[in-house]
């Protein structure tokens, strides 16, 4: 699930925060086209394949709701989009998400956001695309449930396999513990403390029989997953 040949269009008109944009996220590993108007936009969009696209709401010949919209409807491959604008009132963010838009910053913003977001986004729509989530030499298969290290074969419990389902598409952000108990337990939160019962026997299960270790603490927050690639 790495992000290093992870693909981004930017649609943007401000130059200055276009060249910030293209600019952050290349550093990042993120392979970046480049739009200045909407219509361009959709022609990019409907030819290409992208990962994510950020896309301005304020663009000089269409609007950005108009673009998103067009994007959705006309493309083969539908990748997410990320509104960027100066626009902050419900009412646009009613009519972005209304057209298909999957998420909304606001300007002015900080570009490290902007790339969790596009992580995010990324990973999101990847699993909804295929049911094997893969970090390092680790793979999980969520339509069987069958897990597997450098082609080794896991056995886990049931609990065991959705807490190590959610850090793969957490990965490479970290999980609280309160996170974790609301997605597996919901309302019926266990009284002992399961979750570090479950990430030992997922410790010994995932890590302990190889040479690295994947299954990291984080201290004050949670847990989390990291890979040697």
């Amino acid at each position: 699930m790495s992000q290093q040949h992870s693909s981004v269009l930017i649609v943007e008109d401000t130059h200055d925060i276009a060249i910030q944009l293209c600019n952050f996220l290349e550093s990042k590993g993120f392979v970046v086209d480049y739009a200045e108007t909407g219509a361009r936009a959709i022609t990019l969009a409907c030819s290409n394949h992208y990962d994510v696209i950020i896309l301005d709401l304020m663009l000089p010949d269409i609007d950005g709701i108009q673009v998103c919209e067009a994007i959705k409807k006309s493309c083969d491959t539908v990748p997410p989009v990320l509104m960027l604008t100066a626009r902050d009132s419900i009412e646009h963010k009613v009519a972005g998400f209304g057209v298909g838009a999957d998420d909304y910053l606001t300007k002015p913003f900080v570009l490290e956001e902007v790339y969790l977001r596009c992580i995010a986004l990324t990973r999101r729509h990847r699993l909804h695309q295929s049911k094997i989530l893969e970090v390092g030499d680790l793979k999980i298969d969520i339509s069987t449930n069958q897990v597997s290290r450098a082609g080794e074969s896991i056995k886990l419990s049931s609990k065991d396999f959705q807490i190590l389902s959610l850090l793969a598409e957490a990965f490479p952000n970290a999980l609280s513990k309160r996170h974790i108990v609301e997605k597996i337990w919901g309302e019926d939160s266990p009284e002992t403390d399961a979750v570090r019962s479950h990430m030992y026997t997922l410790r010994n299960a995932v890590d302990k029989p190889f040479a690295f270790s994947m299954i990291k603490t984080v201290h004050g927050i949670g847990f989390r997953l990291v890979s040697q690639d």
